[in-house]
């Protein structure tokens, strides 16, 4: 069977709003797989960045219509998960951002 830890994180969020919870909170923000659970995300966070998850909180972003030239155009729906972990760790990825 096959691993499907790489497959369930897509890429990581970095805006204005996502580093403020990183410094603050302690909260990283990740773009999933839109079929993934909140099981298979916290598995996935601790095993790629080593550190303990308390909690993983899910919302489905709508996709918007943009205008292409003379046509309306839909941009697909995707999948964010907000990722609480303990105090004190760090993720070396998300470091000098």
């Amino acid at each position: 069977m096959r691993d499907k830890t790489y497959g369930i994180l897509k890429r990581p969020l970095i805006t204005e709003k996502s580093t403020t919870d990183k410094e603050q909170h302690n909260k990283l923000h990740f773009e999933v797989d839109r079929r993934a659970n909140k099981i298979e995300i916290k598995e996935a966070v601790e095993k790629l960045f080593k550190v303990n998850v308390l909690e993983v909180r899910t919302l489905t972003v709508k996709g918007h219509n943009k205008r292409v030239g003379r046509h309306t155009v839909r941009t697909s729906d995707w999948k964010k998960a907000i990722v609480t972990i303990k105090p004190g760790q760090r993720v070396e990825f998300f470091e000098g951002v």
